[in-house]
């Protein structure tokens, strides 16, 4: 994308009006930044491209205004260090757009100091439209379509920021979607900053001791199941529900959360939902107790892979998976989990959770992964090794920093290719843009739990949302994607796409 060069405004005149106006108020004229609390003198930076890419866009600030002084102030902050000499008036910019969750940084803006070399980062949208802001950083959750920032600049790069469930924005699993953005970072090993690991720690997390199987035999004599479910979102992409509700009929489960709830837990404590995303230890030591744990995602989709497998494993207990096809990829050895789809039903998979519950030599070949050396898969021990940033680990930095740094170093690099392209007088070739892949995303459409389409009846609230969910974002992804290729800038004008496209299907169907 970062290859089209996207116009705007009412002609040159225009442009022309705002060059005399600044040279009229003087080099040394002050204006105010909205958001940063500084005040940023114009200091010869007025030139007539600049000023025609800043006429502003619906959804824009409309007076968008050198970038230059504003971020003198900007303290440095973070990064590995380098030695970049520049000032932070002379460095590029990122802009993150998302700005209700993110950045998260003290203040809204810092300078980062990566390994080629240094950026300025910001939540400021009055610098959007500003020759040196380089790239706009996307919250993949916060991303909707009707609102992205039109025209799109060919100076800048957009990046994707998406640690989360597909199911937050079904968007980024089209092409149309995905391939809006020039780097991403999300669960996928594809993705160009991979986040597929990010809810385990560390080769110690999967180490820990286990109950001992005589605690465990004990507790379902007391007339615990040997199969827990604890889920309290439940109407998801991935349809658990229906597929626990089936296996229920052939094996005691015990359902703590709101989806098909069977059992209360022992105190209001353990009922606090923060006892659980905490990993409460009191909390912890309750679930631990049981043999199996329903680990079923919320959606489908190659490499992700959460607490509900990863923390079964810590505890020792075995999950019974449902998640990333591609999961066996990650596993410490051969036989550390129990996947759902290589059984032929909920009857088969029952059967089979039954006799490990009744053979413990059996049962326990699933937890030698806990011993020394147990641990087998060099495909994991190596990209837990490689990993540059941690998990709850202060000594490291995150991976929102690391992406920071990825995309600074990034266009620190493309900066200068470009002038090296500019000074060859084109001998030297321009640097071509970087486009993300539908398999940085790539989710399928949501299926059901159990059965098939055709056998759930209308009114099913799952068939009647993430089915409509699914094909609507495709819509939306095209329509945006055909916005930029006309260099609307008009956000207004999306819904009259979505119509085109909603009748071109029709005609074709």
């Amino acid at each position: 994308m970062g290859g089209f060069r996207l116009g705007c405004g009412s002609g040159p005149g225009y442009a022309r009006f705002w060059v005399t106006l600044a040279l009229a108020w003087g080099t040394g004229a002050v204006l105010a930044v909205e958001g940063l609390g500084i005040e940023e003198e114009e200091v010869g930076e007025v030139e007539l491209a600049s000023v025609e890419e800043q006429c502003g866009a619906e959804g824009w600030a409309q007076n968008a205004v050198s970038a230059g002084a504003a971020f003198v102030a900007a303290a440095s902050f973070r990064g590995p260090g380098n030695n970049d000499t520049r000032s932070n008036k002379a460095l590029p910019i990122l802009l993150w757009w998302s700005g209700s969750l993110f950045p998260h940084f003290p203040g809204d803006t810092e300078r980062i100091d990566c390994p080629r070399g240094s950026c300025l980062v910001t939540r400021s949208r009055r610098v959007a439209q500003h020759r040196r802001t380089k790239a706009l950083i996307f919250y993949g959750t916060d991303f909707r379509a009707y609102e992205a920032p039109l025209p799109r600049l060919f100076h800048q790069t957009w990046a994707l920021f998406h640690e989360e469930s597909p199911m937050n924005n079904y968007i980024l699993s089209h092409s149309s979607g995905i391939q809006l953005f020039n780097y991403t970072a999300t669960f996928r090993r594809e993705s160009d900053y991979p986040l597929t690991l990010q809810w385990l720690p560390d080769v110690g997390y999967l180490q820990g001791p286990a109950v001992p199987l005589s605690e465990k035999d004990a507790w379902r004599r007391k007339g615990y199941a040997p199969v827990l479910y604890m889920q309290s979102h439940c109407d998801v992409p991935s349809d658990r529900d229906r597929y626990v509700r089936e296996l229920m009929k052939y094996i005691q489960v015990d359902s703590y959360g709101k989806c098909l709830h069977n059992r209360d837990l022992p105190s209001e404590r353990l009922k606090d939902t923060s006892t659980a995303t905490t990993e409460d230890s009191e909390f912890m030591n309750f679930i631990a107790k049981y043999k199996f744990h329903l680990a079923l995602e919320n959606a489908i989709c190659d490499d992700y892979m959460t607490e509900k497998l990863w923390r079964p494993m810590h505890l020792g207990a075995v999950p019974v998976y449902r998640g990333s096809p591609a999961v066996r990829d990650w596993m410490p050895n051969n036989l550390s989990i129990i996947l759902i789809d290589d059984f032929g039903s909920p009857q088969e998979l029952a059967q089979y959770l039954d006799f490990l519950d009744k053979n413990g030599d059996e049962y326990v070949k699933y937890l030698e992964y806990k011993n020394l050396g147990g641990i087998k898969n060099q495909f994991l021990l190596e990209n837990l090794k490689r990993r540059e940033w941690g998990v709850n680990d202060m000594t490291l930095p995150n991976y929102l920093n690391g992406f920071e740094c990825f995309i600074c170093d990034r266009e620190n690099t493309r900066v200068k290719e470009e002038q090296e392209h500019k000074k060859s007088h084109g001998k030297t070739p321009a640097p071509r843009p970087h486009i993300a892949q539908f398999k940085h995303m790539g989710c399928p459409m949501p299926t059901p739990g159990f059965g098939s389409v055709e056998d759930i009846s209308g009114g099913d609230s799952w068939k009647d949302t993430w089915l409509q969910d699914y094909w609507q974002s495709l819509d939306q992804g095209e329509a945006l994607t055909a916005m930029i290729h006309h260099n609307e800038s008009h956000q207004g004008r999306f819904w009259d796409y979505m119509h085109e496209i909603f009748l071109k299907r029709t005609r074709q169907h």
